[in-house]
């Protein structure tokens, strides 16, 4: 029986300015500097969650991928049959992703998927973000099949599964001989500077021919800002209203900027702030600085999490994300210790009906949490006015 061949490659360093506030890898947030801020690399830890869904069919399916950190570990690990058809100095001769795989470029992407697609591979599964997209859509446009495990910090384009096991699952349909239609969809990106400055302007590059299965691949992202400021006004009122003595976590994006607006504190629209007694104590926190804050409070306040915390959070418009998206701030360990109980999801009815009822996407990077916080959630709406919504992490 002739093997599935799986075209693979990870951006080793894609979203790992994300946890500490960079809002990206490219331009000026460099993985250095990430690093130096505490962050992690994580887009091979993403891409491994998508290839072991494929852990049964292991005697169906050959990997072909670039060397190292680029894909061969990832392979290697999970003892698939691996043929490396590039080598990358940088990514090469590592396990734990170091310092070497921070020289690693665009180029070596593009290489990787040149290589990759002489090879005739049947589909490419790719590790990254936004910028991981364009550079593959540079060599391959709308001509050859591929399939984005979402490990960026920005996720603007249509060529992603929802979650790294979603990616898995559409795969393993493709090995599995099951129907899946092949589609054209967006690829996306904003500019990274004027992300920093809270201004979102993204432009599309082109197209890439995915492996279409609605319940694993993401929209493109809604851009703009809500327009109903009526309703916005009432959603804000009532969180207001409600806030006492807790640290208030404010997530991203423009329905909980409002809320900030109406609290006349400064907001960073693109990144995770913290209020006490109404009023800001830190802008766009770090994941470390968000948890050094979280247990200062909780110490000072002798009392444990379910009174002290909440995190105020609102969805991706078009997409539904509420976590994995934009607020990798927002790590595991941060949710667990403010718990689902409090967290409190801000919407419009608009924003909600334009999901065509699909469910909200959890995409924590921890399997187990995800499961947890899986279940119906209260969104607010408005002034005193919710609806039941579900959230789910589709596996």
């Amino acid at each position: 029986m002739k093997k599935f061949k799986l075209g693979f490659v990870i951006n080793p360093v894609a979203g790992v300015g994300g946890s500490v506030a960079l809002k990206g890898s490219d331009g000026e947030s460099t993985p250095e500097k990430a690093l130096a801020l505490g962050a992690e690399f994580k887009a091979n830890q993403r891409a491994t969650t998508a290839l072991s869904v494929l852990e049964p069919y292991k005697s169906q399916i050959i990997i072909y991928t670039a060397s190292g950190a680029m894909g061969e570990n990832c392979a290697r690990d999970l003892d698939f049959e691996v043929v490396v058809v590039t080598h990358s100095a940088e990514a090469s001769n590592t396990k734990t992703i170091p310092s070497e795989c921070l020289n690693t470029t665009a180029q070596d992407t593009k290489d990787a998927v040149t290589a990759l697609m002489q090879a005739q591979v049947d589909v490419l599964l790719f590790a990254g973000g936004d910028g991981t997209a364009r550079d593959i859509c540079s060599i391959v446009d709308d001509r050859f099949p591929v399939l984005g495990i979402p490990a960026g910090c920005k996720i603007h384009s249509g060529v992603y599964a929802v979650t790294p096991k979603a990616a898995g699952r559409v795969v393993e349909m493709l090995v599995t001989n099951q129907l899946v239609t092949l589609t054209d969809a967006d690829v996306m990106d904003i500019d990274e500077s004027l992300f920093r400055q809270g201004v979102v302007k993204a432009k599309r590059y082109g197209e890439m021919q995915i492996p279409s299965e609605l319940r694993y691949v993401q929209a493109v992202k809604s851009g703009g800002k809500e327009t109903d400021e009526l309703v916005l006004q009432d959603i804000a009122a009532h969180i207001i209203e409600t806030m006492d003595d807790e640290l208030y976590i404010m997530g991203s994006g423009s329905t909980t900027a409002f809320i900030m607006d109406e609290l006349g504190e400064e907001n960073t629209l693109l990144g995770v702030d913290v209020l006490h007694d109404h009023a800001i104590i830190a802008n766009d926190v770090t994941e470390p600085q968000l948890w050094d804050l979280i247990n200062k409070h909780l110490a000072e306040a002798g009392s444990n999490a379910s009174e002290q915390l909440k995190l105020v959070i609102t969805l991706i418009g078009g997409q539904g994300h509420i976590f994995g998206r934009g607020n990798q701030q927002l790590s595991p360990r941060v949710i667990k210790a403010v718990g689902k109980n409090n967290i409190i999801i801000v919407a419009t009815k608009t924003k909600l009906a334009a999901l065509n009822n699909r469910p909200l996407i959890i995409d924590t990077g921890d399997t187990e949490l995800d499961q947890t916080l899986s279940g119906y959630f209260p969104v607010i709406t408005g002034y005193k006015d919710q609806v039941l919504y579900p959230a789910s992490s589709p596996q």
